[in-house]
């Protein structure tokens, strides 16, 4: 069934467009997500205007060459392309006129201009789809005024209008007369057989610029008389800022000034209602000021800093006995409760009960985190890579003592997020440096500042239990510690929730003073690992096809009237059929061993089959197929690199993501101590898309999760070893001794 509207009402407050008289163009201005405020108005005279006034835009000029303003940030993931892409598609223009062009932020008009949980093209899809079809009949509409027949005479394509007559008029010919025509209450949608632009193959918008080195991300950006600067902050967590001396580090050559910080940030800590985004900033920090980067770096270097203990050093091992204790104790919380599984515990013939273990993960993203700030009585001029340009605007604002208008938010790429750019602490930080020199600054952080100080995944564990009767699963319980909670908590209404009459989700937590929060698909990067590891255990005990055993519990979800269930059965057997047919699953040749998963989250589901040979008695991924329902794709070329880079991420992490803690400090600081994944070590990823007519869901995070699963399973085929902790591959020499069995 199509979820496609072939045809919806908009409004005129949702819709803002205006003449350009000195330009010649057609400026149409949309609400990307519905959230147009009503009393938005376009600016009375756009002669001078230069089209950042608004957070998203169309332009059009008198040549028929299209400007869309993309507005949400950009962190590889490709919305700055696959956003206009669907304007473009109910516009219909050729793509090859269109020009791409980032918005800003602006929150009086638009709302989430977010990157984060993979929702971006989902929120946007219906009122992208609307912005396009209404600046066309707008178009078609003033064609019609000059040819003197009825608009529905009309029809355009590919930025050429028609009558019947087969006279033509290109959208450049008649912008000035549709800039001064009615906006349309009604428009008419295309349907998807339709499409010309979304499905096809595009290449990033950004792909020149970034492979020839043009400025486009956050450490690119450079004003005339701009300075840089470096922050030394706690070597520890639990530690605080007592006393520093910089006699040393204002005598390396380009330092211009050291100053302390932070103040600002903990007072509004202190009050009763805070941006949540504040929260991880606990201590006062030395800021030094340079003429360049190394210069700043290298009189931080030089900074004497005495650090006060102000609550417990943690160490990993202090840590892990903390989350066993959570688990063997009874301070949860239950996120969802179905039937008794104490019952079907007392009463099953057979119990399955596991532990499964995963470390802290930093971020790691490719450009560490930095901001520009240029503070002035009249305006704050921040630009840089944030994944919540508002929160951090507001936040900003509200640090300094300003109305947040007067703040003026631009948005770079961003060379990486992860989840680690929701966090506006690199933002406050500039600002709050800016606002003491009076001077538009730089705040840049190395590599060590990332790792060392950074938000990171938290460490947990996980406990499922589960009970089986008659050969029948009967009971279901998940419980979860995690360190300073899991983000949002678990998804309590995701498999195999609504599949067992008995099924209960408990979680718990202690607060850290480790800084923790989200990491690539929050609260189910690792979950689906514990989980479906699980299910293949639980198969094996049960004596039944674990294949079979997964279908046979969607089964019993179909047709349910329970709203809180997320995930849809038949969507999810279907990639599950069609994983098992494209990865020729029991069919591989001796000497390859295979690991399935299937999985829901953000929306999308997903199925994966990890293909495992041994090589020197050492388990080498060789190649993972990946079946993926998200929808309609807008993009498919865009879509096969998120789904493969999330494959090889969930890969990597799994087999060698580690990092700890002691006494307060990270372990590791750099890559020479923390392992990634190298090119040599990535496999092959197959994809495969499921080809409906359903709305669009996300694909930036859903292949990630499986991916970890997916491979514990293809090594316990592969050399008989059950694995309950990550990384897979901390003690190397485990794969070749045969006397062990298990991991954790």
């Amino acid at each position: 069934m199509s979820n496609t509207t072939p045809s919806i009402t908009f409004s005129r407050r949702n819709f803002l467009r205006t003449s350009s008289l000195a330009s010649g163009g057609l400026l149409i201005g949309f609400n990307l997500f519905n959230a147009c405020k009503p009393n938005a108005k376009p600016p009375v005279d756009i002669s001078k205007l230069d089209f950042k006034d608004f957070n998203a835009f169309i332009k059009i000029a008198k040549n028929g060459m299209v400007t869309i303003f993309s507005p949400n940030p950009e962190i590889g993931q490709g919305v700055k392309t696959s956003m206009p892409m669907i304007i473009a598609e109910e516009l219909d223009v050729l793509w090859e006129n269109v020009h791409v062009q980032q918005g800003i932020l602006d929150t009086e008009n638009y709302t989430r201009q977010v990157a984060g949980g993979s929702q971006s093209i989902r929120f946007g899809w219906d009122a992208l789809r609307q912005t396009g079809a209404t600046a066309k009949q707008m178009l078609v509409n003033a064609a019609a005024v000059r040819w003197g027949v009825d608009a529905t005479e009309c029809s355009a394509s590919k930025g050429v209008i028609t009558n019947g007559k087969g006279e033509t008029l290109g959208y450049g010919d008649v912008v000035e007369e549709a800039a001064g025509l009615e906006v349309p209450e009604n428009v008419t949608l295309k349907e998807p057989k339709d499409y010309t632009v979304i499905g096809t193959d595009v290449g990033n918008v950004d792909i020149e610029k970034i492979i020839t080195g043009k400025p486009l991300f956050g450490l690119d950006y450079k004003v005339e008389g701009m300075v840089y600067a470096s922050v030394l902050r706690p070597p520890a967590f639990g530690q605080e800022l007592e006393s520093f001396d910089d006699t040393a580090a204002k005598a390396v050559p380009g330092v211009i000034d050291v100053i302390r910080i932070g103040s600002k940030v903990n007072e509004l800590m202190g009050k009763d209602e805070v941006n949540w985004t504040v929260q991880m900033v606990k201590s006062e920090k030395v800021a030094v000021i340079a003429e360049n980067t190394w210069a700043a770096m290298q009189g931080k270097k030089a900074i004497k800093a005495k650090w006060t203990d102000v609550s417990p050093l943690e160490s990993s091992d202090f840590q892990d006995k903390k989350l066993m204790e959570l688990l063997d104790g009874k301070d949860f919380v239950t996120q969802r409760k179905d039937g008794d599984v104490n019952r079907a515990f007392a009463q099953a013939d057979k119990v399955l009960e596991l532990t499964y273990e995963s470390p802290f993960l930093p971020h790691n993203c490719m450009e560490p985190m930095n901001f520009f700030a240029n503070v002035t009585d009249e305006k704050i001029h921040l630009v840089g890579p944030v994944q919540t340009p508002a929160d951090a605007a507001a936040t900003v604002a509200e640090l300094l003592g300003r109305d947040v208008a007067d703040v003026h938010l631009e948005m770079t790429r961003m060379g990486g997020g992860f989840g680690r750019r929701l966090y506006g602490d690199f933002v406050y930080e500039a600002a709050e440096i800016s606002d003491a020199i009076k001077k538009p600054v730089k705040m840049v952080s190395s590599r060590e500042d990332d790792m060392m100080t950074g938000v990171y995944r938290p460490a947990i564990k996980y406990r499922i239990k589960a009970s089986i009767k008659d050969g029948e699963l009967t009971g279901y319980h998940l419980k979860e510690a995690a360190i300073n909670g899991n983000m949002y908590g678990l998804i309590a209404n995701f498999f195999p929730a609504g599949a067992l009459e008995n099924y209960q989700v408990d979680t718990a937590f202690y607060e850290s003073n480790v800084t923790t929060g989200a990491w690539r698909a929050p609260y189910t990067n690792f979950l689906a690992y514990a989980e479906q590891t699980f299910f293949d255990e639980l198969a094996e005990l049960m004596e039944v096809d674990k294949i079979k055993l997964r279908l046979d519990l969607l089964e019993k979800v179909k047709g349910t009237d329970d709203e809180r269930i997320q995930y849809d059965p038949e969507r999810m057997q279907n990639v599950i059929r069609t994983a098992v047919e494209k990865s020729g699953w029991g069919k591989q040749p001796e000497g390859t061993y295979q690991g399935f998963v299937s999985y829901y989250c953000h929306n999308t589901h997903v199925a994966e089959v990890a293909d495992v040979q041994m090589e020197n008695g050492m388990p080498v991924v060789k190649k993972v197929t990946c079946v993926v329902d998200c929808g309609i794709v807008v993009n498919p070329l865009g879509a096969l690199n998120q789904i493969e880079g999330g494959v090889i991420d969930g890969v990597g992490h799994a087999m060698y993501g580690n990092f700890g803690f002691e006494k307060g400090a990270p372990t590791a600081n750099n890559y020479d101590k923390y392992r990634l994944i190298r090119m040599m070590e990535a496999p092959e990823v197959v994809t495969h898309l499921i080809q409906n007519e359903l709305s669009p869901t996300g694909l930036g995070e859903p292949t990630l999760p499986p991916a970890g699963g997916a491979v514990a399973n293809a090594l316990k085929a592969a050399t008989g070893k059950r694995i309950y902790k990550q990384p897979f591959m901390e003690a190397p020499d485990f794969w070749k001794d045969t006397d062990k069995e298990i991991i954790g």
